[in-house]
């Protein structure tokens, strides 16, 4: 038998700050972000949280692949995506806001040095534990808002590293006793208030938070346009600062991709 997903507590939880959030389940499908999206086109852009048991087609940023995990018991991975209609000042550093969310609530005492590599990654000692995708659609009623999707992908159970480019991590290692649907009830109703305070305050909230857990801050890395320097942290607005031999360079394109410098020999 299935394991309960909490939806009625989750929409119980989070209607004061969200009304007529909807919390649907399904068994397989081929990526929630992309499903939320499709009817976001069609014109649908209710809140609703969108949670898969399995993806076949999973994304990440720069349409990387995202495979969820499998196990025959309990879902490996925890895949979800939450939709809702958002007109913040300003966009930037939303997926650094959502990833001080998520990991403050799979590590709030910082015990597992759970680590966010921006500009939308979860790490653990230099491995990926989870991924965080932004998108937007136009709205076509003719409002400001546009609607917002998060998704979320958190390896739960071991996985093998082969095809990743970044070796992972998982829940287990530190929690294992933990489940997917008990993930899902501890990290959504605190995102979604966070969600809602950026939307009211942008990143400034954030930012001492984000710094406290940032994997990449003080350290040699490489940019995919070639350049190299290290790493001075994030800026109010959420931007990269990278110090490089011209000077001070700052990142704000999740287009662009950072990864720390491998140790000299």
């Amino acid at each position: 038998m299935a394991a309960p997903w909490f939806e009625e507590e989750i929409a119980t939880a989070v209607s004061p700050l969200l009304p007529g959030l909807t919390v649907e389940v399904v068994d397989e499908i081929d990526s929630t972000s992309t499903e939320l999206m499709r009817r976001a086109r069609e014109g649908r852009a209710q809140p609703v949280l969108l949670i898969a048991r399995r993806q076949t087609a999973g994304r990440g940023r720069m349409g990387r692949p995202w495979q969820s995990a499998q196990d025959a018991r309990e879902p490996a991975s925890l895949t979800f995506s939450l939709g809702l209609p958002l007109l913040p000042r300003d966009w930037s550093g939303l997926s650094l806001a959502v990833g001080v969310s998520v990991a403050e609530s799979l590590d709030p005492s910082n015990q597992a040095r759970v680590a966010l590599k921006w500009p939308n990654d979860l790490w653990v000692e230099d491995r990926k534990l989870g991924g965080i995708l932004i998108e937007t659609a136009l709205p076509q009623d003719g409002t400001a808002e546009r609607y917002l999707v998060i998704g979320v992908g958190i390896n739960i159970g071991a996985r093998e590293a082969a095809g990743m480019s970044v070796a992972p991590a998982w829940i287990s290692q530190w929690r294992p006793q933990a489940t997917a649907p008990q993930l899902l009830r501890e990290i959504v109703p605190p995102l979604v208030a966070h969600v809602l305070l950026f939307g009211e305050r942008g990143f400034v909230p954030f930012a001492e938070r984000f710094a406290a857990r940032d994997a990449l801050r003080g350290r040699e890395v490489q940019l995919s346009d070639g350049s190299a320097g290290q790493c001075a942290g994030v800026g109010w607005g959420g931007e990269l600062l990278v110090q490089t031999p011209s000077g001070m360079k700052t990142i704000t394109s999740a287009e662009v991709s950072v990864r720390p410098a491998p140790p000299n020999d």
